[in-house]
């Protein structure tokens, strides 16, 4: 019998069963959302299945619906903690603005290769070792680049005209450190 056959068998013996016993424990229109993802992991898990499926299916739905359940507990708190959070003030805001532009102004003036050395290692999180392997060069090498394009990077922001009182907000991480 095929893969395809004892899934399919599986899942005509007990659906219903299955759909059951997740009702009891969620409200209706997560039923459905549960039963598919358990049979889902049946499909990935059909050469564990023992010989009577129907507790093993049980499990599956139960891990399922733990799962659910921390995923929801998790949203919660953040959302808890989000309006927990006092709103900044304006010129906070402002300030972010600014330092954005200037950042994005100078950014503009960099060569494409010292745009690239600070973004592996500012966006996509690389340590230099890892960089220096993306770029094919060792690592003391990559070091320098990074030196002199920080330097550069700073120097033209240091160039830019001073907005007054709002620049005081730090530039992102990793940028320039």
């Amino acid at each position: 019998m095929s893969d395809e056959e004892r899934f399919n068998r599986l899942y005509a013996a007990h659906r219903a069963d299955l759909e059951r016993f997740v009702y009891r424990r969620v409200p209706p229109s997560h039923v459905e959302d549960v039963v598919a993802e358990t049979f889902l992991t049946a499909w990935r898990r059909l050469d564990d299945a023992p010989a009577e499926p129907r507790p093993w299916l049980f499990g599956i739905a139960r891990n399922v619906l733990l799962r659910s359940i921390r995923t929801a507990g998790r949203w919660n708190s953040l959302q808890v903690r989000l309006a927990a959070e006092p709103a900044g003030p304006s010129e906070e805001l402002a300030g972010t603005v600014a330092t954005r532009t200037d950042l994005t102004r100078a950014w503009a003036r960099l060569t494409p290769g010292e745009q690239e050395v600070l973004a592996l290692v500012a966006w996509d999180g690389l340590s230099p070792k890892e960089a220096a392997g993306v770029l094919g060069c060792q690592t003391g090498t990559f070091r320098m680049r990074l030196l002199r394009a920080r330097r550069h990077l700073l120097h033209l922001l240091e160039r830019l005209p001073d907005p007054g009182p709002l620049r005081a907000e730090p530039l992102p991480k990793g940028v320039l450190s």
